[in-house]
């Protein structure tokens, strides 16, 4: 490679990660779309290389495409005022069985959509709800600030939760049922901790009464099932769409396990909820076109890239140099390291290209498949979960900012700082560490 080359490709991907940063309110896809561009132009990454590249995130992209799909159906159903009226319900005024409920609400749409997805639905819910509750903007922050690090680190215990773990699955050629089966427990026991520690710094702050709910303002031309006095009509209604979504996530992994293509599964089982929506709501499959994020395959696409440009400039040689000694020490090692660099890399230059960074050069490390396996897990752990110590840490995170900024509750970087300072690195360590013993235990 030429020296300008080099200094072209690295200027390119810390201009695009720095403009993401500093412009959270701008489409990502923009930036990242520029940065790939100059990336091609610059030589690093061929015309050869994009097909690679395509080949890559193409499944996993579609996969979450199809997924996010489904959310949006599901908001056209009427769902989501649905959930926001029963953890009401279920709250019973306690401000405290309310912080429960809507961290297990956040943790649930995660598994049932994605990371990115879940923000976009349970965010909204959680302004809405808090501002019905008429609670002042630091009784807000527990609510909203447990959410969303809830909500992004839930992606962890299985890979279809976020595009960035799929793609990722691909490169280490592992598949759904295998990742479950090795991070699902460490994982789910992190969450847990996570959200004890979550709700031990915001104790104090967790109103103890609420105020009830005696309207709910309903969006104009909202379609009967959403109307409350629909009552256990809508209710049936509602188990019944969430069985369907449980059954066609179910459906991944068994796709998984056979070895048929996942996006293939994800993509009838949004296309069956379209029909469903069509045949009870009259509304043409055509809307999807303008509601569904496209600009998330532009940027996953740009992203990798500009992360491949970095690879075949010796970015992952150098990685490769560093970290094999360390990694090869011991599944312990291997899983403690990787998890940590991960959180690091995460903060810096946000989870999406540093996990990919990351896996790419675990792939070079010639490592034992056990050891691989549980490196790329580690990996993930700190993309999804150590990511979260700041803001910028994850897209994910970005866009809640955004939202909670536009629902009128500013949230500072210091604010947020406060709590994930104290949270996630206990939090990350102790997953990481049950992690190594749990895939000891199963091999």
């Amino acid at each position: 490679m030429h020296d300008l080359t080099v200094i072209v490709t690295i200027c390119a991907f810390l201009l695009t990660i720095g403009f993401i940063f500093s412009r959270p309110n701008i489409n990502e896809a923009i930036p990242s779309t520029i940065g790939a561009a100059i990336v091609l132009i610059s030589g690093s990454v061929s015309l050869s290389d994009l097909g690679q590249i395509a080949e890559t995130i193409g499944g996993a992209a579609v996969t979450i495409m199809a997924t996010i799909v489904m959310a949006i159906v599901l908001e056209s159903f009427g769902f989501f005022y649905w959930a926001a009226e029963i953890l009401t319900r279920k709250a019973k005024g306690s401000g405290i069985r309310l912080f429960w409920l809507t961290n297990l609400f956040c943790f649930l749409m995660t598994l049932f959509v994605n990371n990115d997805g879940s923000i976009l639905i349970t965010t909204p819910i959680l302004l809405l709800l808090l501002r019905n509750m008429s609670l002042k903007t630091h009784q807000k922050l527990p609510y909203l600030i447990s959410g969303a690090i809830i909500a992004t680190a839930s992606s962890a215990p299985i890979g279809v939760s976020n595009i960035v773990n799929l793609i990722a699955l691909k490169i280490v050629d592992m598949d759904l049922y295998m990742h479950t089966a090795m991070m699902f427990i460490p994982a789910s026991l992190g969450l847990i901790l996570l959200a004890a520690l979550l709700f031990i710094v915001f104790y104090r702050a967790i109103p103890k009464q609420l105020h009830p709910i005696s309207h709910w303002n309903m969006p104009i031309g909202s379609h009967p099932l959403k109307d409350p006095a629909a009552g256990s009509e809508r209710s049936k209604f509602m188990y019944k769409i969430l069985l369907f979504v449980f059954l066609v996530r179910i459906s991944l992994f068994a796709a998984s396990y056979v070895h048929f293509p996942v996006s293939l599964m994800a993509v009838a089982g949004s296309v069956a909820l379209l029909i469903w929506r069509w045949a009870h709501l009259k509304i043409s499959p055509a809307d999807m076109l303008k509601k569904t994020p496209w600009y998330i395959l532009i940027f996953a696409f740009s992203m990798y890239i500009i992360i491949y440009g970095l690879n075949n400039i010796g970015l992952t040689e150098w990685l490769v140099g560093f970290l094999t000694p360390i990694v090869s020490g011991s599944l312990l090692n291997a899983s403690v390291f990787m998890g940590l660099l991960l959180s690091l890399l995460s903060n810096l230059f946000n989870n999406h290209p540093a996990l990919m960074v990351g896996t790419i050069a675990l792939m070079e490390m010639g490592l034992d498949p056990l050891t691989l396996k549980i490196s790329y897990l580690a990996s993930v752990i700190g993309s999804d979960m150590g990511s979260l110590l700041l803001p910028i840490g994850t897209l994910a995170t970005l866009m809640w900012m955004h939202i909670v900024r536009k629902g009128g509750v500013h949230i500072s970087w210091g604010q947020y700082m406060k709590v994930t300072a104290i949270v996630i690195p206990v939090s990350v360590i102790f997953t990481l560490v049950i992690l190594s013993y749990w895939v000891t235990w199963l091999f």
